[in-house]
């Protein structure tokens, strides 16, 4: 990919993700809880999940192996990264946790196929592209160590927090409840906070443009749905702690 078409794209991408981050504080995207019958065509939710996210390992897998042209370290331990993450989050998790019973509209899984083709297109590409950049040297790199560590730290708390939903349903066979571990005591969405923690930490250690769009894009999605989840516990549970806020502890 030339240059031109690569800014022309991202310039695009970013656009697309403050329009997306608007319309969501006036619309919940129709799947989980916020599910209605007339969202159109619908499959099921675990089979349409796995549908959904498979192709972000899958496609930044294959550019990244059929498109570079010399490897470094660095390189690999992204694409590590990558993987963990998206392998966990399209395999393990819709087939070990019980992931939400109700459907998945076939618009939102659209949407969402874009979403993660492009988006693994996109940093596949500016990680390939940049041999150069990630040489050896970047292993010892203030940006590359702080933002791995931020990754992890961001992956412990979105998989914690994970587990501590699948444990409500798993134990009290209600699909919602009222979670009291982790992170939960300070917030109504920690797995959403530890997501948007994964990919900011990923934006430093790659120190990218197109890592930066991603965070965007994250925080884009998930900001007004953890305000949306927020004020639905509040409304359905009448003992729902008031000192919890919807995504950073103590602020907001």
């Amino acid at each position: 990919m030339s240059d031109i078409v690569f800014r022309y794209a991202l310039t695009a991408w970013v656009i697309v993700a403050v329009v997306v981050f608007i319309s969501l504080f006036f619309i919940n995207a129709p799947y989980g809880r916020y599910f209605k019958h007339n969202s159109g065509p619908s499959i099921n939710g675990k089979l349409g999940w796995i549908i959904m996210e498979t192709p972000a390992p899958l496609v930044f897998a294959v550019f990244f192996i059929t498109d570079i042209r010399m490897v470094t370290i660095i390189q690999i331990i992204f694409l590590a990264m990558w993987e963990i993450h998206y392998i966990d989050r399209a395999l393990i998790y819709p087939i070990k946790v019980r992931i939400s019973s109700k459907p998945l509209p076939l618009v939102v899984l659209v949407a969402g196929l874009t979403f993660n083709i492009m988006n693994a297109f996109l940093n596949s590409q500016y990680i390939i592209m940049n041999t150069l950049k990630y040489s050896e040297s970047w292993l010892h790199d203030i940006r590359f160590l702080a933002g791995l560590a931020l990754f992890i730290m961001g992956f412990i708390v979105n998989r914690h927090s994970d587990y501590i939903l699948y444990r409500i349903r798993s134990t009290s066979q209600k699909e919602y409840g009222i979670p009291e571990d982790g992170f939960y005591r300070w917030v109504s969405c920690p797995n959403y906070l530890g997501e948007i923690l994964i990919w900011i930490g990923w934006t430093i250690a790659t120190w990218s443009p197109v890592a930066a769009a991603f965070s965007l894009w994250t925080i884009a999605n998930l900001a007004p749905r953890a305000r949306s989840h927020h004020q639905w516990y509040q409304q359905h549970f009448d003992d729902y702690p008031n000192e919890r806020r919807a995504l950073v502890p103590w602020i907001w």
